[in-house]
């Protein structure tokens, strides 16, 4: 596989997509498949970019040079730093335009989100103080990967925000949280050598590991929580999250983990799926 696709770690792009999809169904007779898909654009680009941004950071700082887990461009030797910071940037613009054009269909106020969006994007593992190496990473996931996606995906096709594009954002910041989660207790022990005190550091193997099930069953909850009975649909997924919680909590670590990153990616997509067909039969 070309090393660009790899360096984009696909399997975390569900967290990009997830949003879209869910709040397009909630948008109901609103739904509008330009911003849709623009909005679909800016979250995937965003994503990628932060892929790259992190692979390019943590390169540089020597951080990921006996990691574990999906290939790292710089640390690998397959790219140059410099190669690994254009192709961010280039992914950061790419997003910047798609959410230009939102802005001018909508609000400017947009402009400054993505703004925001984009710092936040950079600032995980770059710059001399990354909050992505303090333990704030999940925050961060959860604000712009489920509230700002969704909300926002929502906002550009209805043009409001309601509490219920709340509610339904919930689940997809858990399970965005998720992925990172499981991606930081494969990495926990490296890290704590590095002194990366990522959440998985902070609280420990243990600890790490029950709040990733605790994540997931936010994102039933939350679910639940919005009091539209189509929304019991989404506990058809119980069994995905069950296995892959069982596989967690048993202490499969290192390797052994990598799949589990893929697998929590689809559960958001099959999770955000059915959750739409809920939203949208209601």
């Amino acid at each position: 596989m070309n090393k660009w696709v790899l360096g984009a770690r696909p399997r975390t792009l569900p967290a990009a997509i997830a949003p879209v999809v869910i709040a397009s169904a909630l948008a109901g007779s609103d739904f509008n498949w330009f911003r849709a898909a623009l909005a679909l654009k800016v979250g995937l680009w965003l994503q990628i970019g932060v892929n790259y941004a992190n692979d390019y950071s943590d390169g540089v700082k020597g951080t990921d040079a006996d990691r574990v887990g999906p290939i790292r461009l710089v640390a690998s030797g397959l790219a140059s730093a410099k190669a690994v910071k254009r192709a961010a940037f280039i992914s950061f613009a790419i997003a910047s335009i798609a959410g230009t054009w939102l802005s001018l269909l909508t609000s400017p106020f947009l402009i400054l989100i993505g703004m925001l969006s984009i710092a936040a994007a950079w600032g995980y593992t770059g710059g001399k103080n990354p909050y992505g190496y303090s333990g704030l990473g999940e925050v961060s996931v959860f604000t712009f990967f489920g509230l700002v996606a969704t909300m926002g995906t929502y906002y550009v096709q209805t043009e409001k925000i309601t509490a219920i594009s709340f509610i339904v954002a919930i689940p997809m910041g858990a399970l965005a949280c998720a992925i990172l989660a499981v991606n930081n207790i494969r990495d926990r022990a490296q890290d704590e050598l590095v002194g990366k005190r990522t959440l998985a550091v902070r609280l420990g193997d243990t600890n790490a590991r029950r709040l990733f099930v605790s994540l997931l069953v936010v994102a039933h909850l939350a679910a639940v929580a919005t009091l539209i009975p189509t929304a019991l649909l989404t506990l058809l997924v119980t069994p995905m999250s069950y296995s892959i919680s069982k596989l967690v909590l048993s202490g499969a670590s290192g390797k052994d983990l990598i799949p589990v990153l893929g697998r929590t990616g689809k559960l958001q997509l099959v999770f955000a799926i059915v959750f739409a067909v809920a939203l949208a039969i209601q």
